[in-house]
């Protein structure tokens, strides 16, 4: 017991702590001035082929520490010639790099960890000051995942050969990253990128410059070669310079939505791979089953972790109506003890926001709830100085309000009720975004079937924002494409083995114009002939196919047909000629059927793809013909793409119930699964060459991952495909699933790129059409599988039944589920 000086009484132990207030316990920033004075006093030039670069005539730019105003650094606005340097050393080191051993690169990746390791309180201080994050956090967070993906990358780089059987690197990568976790997400471009034998250009963020700086000296101190990772910095500006670099073979970048599809335009038809990781409006979901307590910890760090400037910010709560006002009462109660204060103080739980420009951001959006009725609660205890913001709770909101729909990026929380889980599930996935969420309740099968059902790239259960290099993370929808982490993010930096670089030539391409057509009129005149029966001496009865969507043949929407005519002239059929609303119907019906394709079994989805393949055998020579007839190739040639195709349908059947997904070695007490979904409904349009098998080799691989498609056949050559409307129905196949437009490629081309409700599209065809698709793709970021006007082999297994086809069907989700009642206590 204490004395009181003033009462002479004595207080109780738990009297003091509540009295008690915590002291400062600042982290020392010498190291940091010290690093910065060792650069002409914090006067920095880029980074490029191992050495510094100060070109003349350049303008600067001031960095400066948001938590004090206090100015920190000089750095370069680059231009295009610093670009090109840039570019130009990456791409000479490519030649050496991609063919080093991969036990060398493994080494390098293992050195570059150890130097960060060795300097891990430098980079902490240098982060938190440039960023205006917790000192907490970026030593505690930040740079011990930095130091673990570099480890777990030398993994891959030493087992490229046997893990990686099949694919090569791409070449020289261009990364973009963003101010909210500048050395984190760099980190997560430039280890899988050098694993597998890139080399890297990187641009970081504007104001947050200095540890990418910091990373490429320790790299060429831990014996990086020069030139394979290089820094350049600038504007906004910069990064478009660089990604749309002709050497540059990838662009990898994480950010907004709105910059990712400025990238997606203006890669578009280049041939580059494009990786997006891009803005979240990620939900909270707590059911009434849930431990409140440690629930309340949970939101703090999905929210208020790093000033909610995090992409997955746990920002939408969606709490079970029966536990509503308590949680809210709690999480007050639990705001009243943050602090908000300097980044180097260690008693801090919150730093300062980034910029003043990003203040004011959050200040709009908070100030439009306001004006809109919402309750806004907020702690007052912020300092006067600096550039912070309170950490706010906004309730009573409508689902439409901007601060529900929209990315704050900031440390604002928004609570919506709901009354049942399926109702919990509609608000989850009410967003354009779909990067990742939480489940929080003790009952586990419930927490399961909510994480399954959330579209979302990451689930956390009964916890939020953890991270690890063993794991990919990455979105749906409009959160992007492409992993960073675990095996599946390294597809995102290598190619098959057997593809060249696409470059093709640029595309003057007409957005209006594309696709358009004039139908069919009477072909007299042409040298067209009609066919004739059998006995020579009747003609042919006139066929005209129907489309096929909805499990059902279906007339055109306009009644317009196009003749499909063989090589010697003589029309053999009409096919319908698709329209928009062809294009509608179509996505409606695989819309229809998607979802429960999706979780069919995956062994009934296999005995229904060997049943395909059995029925076409009894066809063969039927469809054989079919395809000398309109190809005029040699009876033999034929039935051997027939013969091909069966053994495709095996091939494909046998991977319906074998790529369903992994269990993850991350660092978590727990377990992190890994599971391959369908990506939903996916628009194919298919090339000319083999017009059987083509189809075939397209088609399987998305229906077995559980997709519905809507797909258009050989332009030239549709009728293979058409006859396999009897395939279909006989193999016991849902109508939807497979949806069948006859027509102008192109056109149909256009309407199913720009529909909102297809999730990727594969386009086989021209180069201008594969410009276009991935130019419109943007609009709402869907992905895209194009071939830039390049034929492929299809008879050929590595080009035609590659990994790649099951890559493009399936989108990765990461459900983390720890643990911890028995032996974590």
């Amino acid at each position: 017991m204490a004395a009181d000086t003033k009462t002479n009484t004595k207080n109780s132990v738990a009297e003091i702590f509540k009295s008690m207030d915590y002291g400062p316990a600042p982290e020392a920033d010498n190291v940091a001035k010290a690093w910065l004075n060792d650069h002409d006093n914090g006067e920095f030039g880029l980074f490029i082929d191992g050495k510094w670069v100060k070109p003349d005539g350049r303008k600067t730019y001031q960095t400066k520490n948001p938590a004090t105003g206090e100015p920190l650094a000089t750095t370069i606005q680059g231009e295009q010639e610093d670009v090109d340097l840039a570019v130009s050393s990456a791409k000479k080191a490519y030649e050496t790099w991609s063919k080093t051993p991969n036990h060398v690169r493994a080494r390098h990746l293992y050195s570059i960890a150890r130097h960060i390791q060795k300097h891990m309180r430098l980079f902490s201080v240098v982060e938190a000051m440039d960023n205006g994050k917790t000192f907490r956090e970026t030593r505690d967070a930040d740079i011990p995942i930095v130091v673990r993906h570099f480890y777990h990358h030398a993994g891959w780089a030493q087992l490229m050969d046997t893990e990686m059987r099949g694919w090569k690197s791409v070449g020289v990568i261009g990364g973009i990253v963003p101010w909210n976790f500048p050395l984190m997400l760099l980190t997560w471009k430039i280890a899988p990128a050098l694993a597998m034998g890139n080399t890297v250009v990187l641009k970081p963020a504007t104001y947050t410059r200095l540890s990418a700086l910091l990373l490429a000296e320790v790299c060429a101190e831990a014996g990086l070669p020069p030139g394979v990772f290089n820094v350049v910095t600038g504007n906004g500006a910069m990064g478009s310079k660089l990604a749309d670099h002709p050497d540059v073979d990838k662009v990898a970048f994480t950010g907004s939505t709105g910059v990712g599809q400025t990238l997606r335009r203006l890669t578009a038809g280049s041939g580059k791979k494009l990786s997006l990781e891009l803005g979240g409006k990620s939900p909270v979901v707590v059911f009434e089953t849930a431990d409140l307590d440690s629930t309340v910890e949970g939101v703090v760090d999905a929210i208020w972790f790093n000033q909610g400037q995090v992409c997955s910010a746990g920002s939408r709560l969606l709490v079970q109506e029966g536990i509503h006002d308590k949680l809210v009462d709690k999480l007050k109660e639990r705001l009243t003890h943050f602090r908000v204060g300097d980044s180097l103080d260690k008693t801090v739980d919150m730093g300062a926001i980034v910029d003043e420009s990003q203040r004011k951001s959050i200040e709009e959006y908070v100030e439009s709830a306001r004006q809109e009725g919402a309750e806004i609660f907020q702690i007052s205890a912020i300092p006067k100085k600096g550039c912070f913001y309170p950490p706010t709770i906004i309730t009573n909101v409508q689902t439409v309000s901007r601060v529900v729909v929209e990315e704050i990026f900031g440390p604002v929380l928004v609570v919506l009720k709901f009354r049942t889980a399926k109702e919990a599930i509609a608000l989850s996935n009410n967003t354009i975004y779909g990067l990742g969420g939480s489940v929080w309740t003790e009952n586990i099968p419930l927490a399961l079937e909510a994480a399954l059902s959330i579209k979302a790239g990451t689930v956390w259960i009964n916890c939020h924002n953890l991270f690890d290099s063993a794991a990919g993370f990455g979105g749906y929808k409009q959160s992007g494409y492409g992993r960073d982490g675990g095996k599946e993010g390294l597809f995102e930096y290598v190619r098959p083995s057997w593809e060249k670089r696409p470059r093709p030539e640029p595309v003057q391409l007409d957005l209006k114009a594309f696709g358009q057509i004039v139908q069919a009129r009477p072909t007299i005149g042409n040298n067209q002939k009609n066919e004739i029966s059998a006995d020579g001496k009747l003609p042919g009865i006139d066929r005209t196919f129907k489309m096929y969507y909805g499990g059902k043949q279906a007339r055109p929407d306009a009644p317009y047909a196009r003749p499909v005519v063989s090589p010697n002239g003589t029309v053999i059929a009409h096919v319908g000629e698709g329209t928009r609303k062809d294009v509608r119907n179509a996505v409606e019906a695989a819309h229809a059927a998607s979802a429960g394709w999706g979780k069919r079994a995956a062994h009934n989805r296999a005995q229904i793809v060997y049943y395909m393949a059995e029925n076409l055998e009894l066809r063969r020579d039927e469809v054989a013909n079919r395809i000398h007839q309109m190809t005029g190739r040699s009876m033999d040639d034929c039935k051997t793409e027939v013969d091909l195709s069966v053994q495709r349908l095996f091939h494909w059947g046998a991977y319906c119930d074998k790529y369903g997904g992994t269990v993850q070695e991350t660092t978590l007490y727990g377990c992190t699964v890994k599971v391959h979904e369908p990506m939903g409904v996916i628009g194919i349009a298919c090339p000319d060459e083999y017009p059987l098998l083509g189809f075939v080799s397209l088609f399987a691989p998305a229906v077995i991952r559980g997709n519905a498609i809507v797909i258009v056949p050989s332009e030239k050559y549709p009728l293979s495909a058409l006859d396999l409307y009897q395939v279909f129905d006989t193999s016991d196949l849902p109508g939807g699933v497979v949806n069948i437009l006859t027509g102008d490629r192109n056109h149909l081309s256009k309407y199913l790129s720009e529909h909102q409700d297809i999730q990727s599209m594969w386009y086989f065809g021209t180069a201008e059409g594969s410009k276009f698709v991935e130019y419109m793709s943007a609009e709402n970021v869907k992905r895209t599988w194009v071939n830039y006007g390049l034929a492929r082999d299809w008879t050929d297994p590595e080009q035609g039944q590659g990994e790649e086809f099951l890559y493009q069907s399936i989108q990765c989700k990461n459900i983390w589920i720890p643990m911890g009642d028995i032996f974590a206590n």
